[in-house]
């Protein structure tokens, strides 16, 4: 008597490599991003933004696709000198990573009009990139703008 087999098939799950290859290629774009952001290297920003890229909280002013990150950075960097993005906490999808992060500097140049402060500020921001093509393709996001103000005393 010949045992009962029954051919068990695992489930198919080819593209799980992928998946896990996706999210850590994009944690690598979102990495390389905060560095070139970090280091004052801007011009690399179109290895990691999409020419077509949507920002949908854009800063006043904005440009699309990497030109507008790279040009906004550079206001906040002339701003800023040592401005400084941490990123604390973060949850992925497969083409998407939401992050929450602090940004710090020293305000030692003109921002919006406003003649430098010397002051410190310290405030935080939310995030969510997409991600094709190893490359971010949207952006949503907000910084605590407001709370930056106030520490600069441009607001009560």
């Amino acid at each position: 008597m010949r045992p009962h087999t029954r051919e068990v098939c695992a489930p198919e799950i080819p593209d799980l490599r992928e998946r896990v290859m996706s999210r850590s290629s994009n944690f690598a774009v979102l990495e390389n991003f905060g560095s070139a952001v970090n280091s004052d290297h801007l011009g690399e920003l179109d290895e990691y933004v999409a020419p077509a890229s949507v920002d949908h909280d854009p800063a006043p002013g904005q440009a699309p696709g990497p030109e507008g990150y790279e040009e906004m950075f550079a206001t906040m960097r002339r701003a800023f000198p040592d401005l400084h993005i941490e990123v604390e906490h973060v949850m992925a999808t497969d083409d998407e990573i939401a992050f929450a992060y602090t940004i710090t500097g020293t305000h030692l140049g003109e921002l919006m009009g406003y003649s430098p402060t010397g002051r410190t500020v310290s405030y935080r921001g939310m995030q969510i990139s997409r991600f094709a093509d190893g490359k971010m393709v949207e952006r949503w996001g907000s910084s605590d703008e407001l709370g930056m103000l106030r520490q600069l005393g441009f607001i009560p």
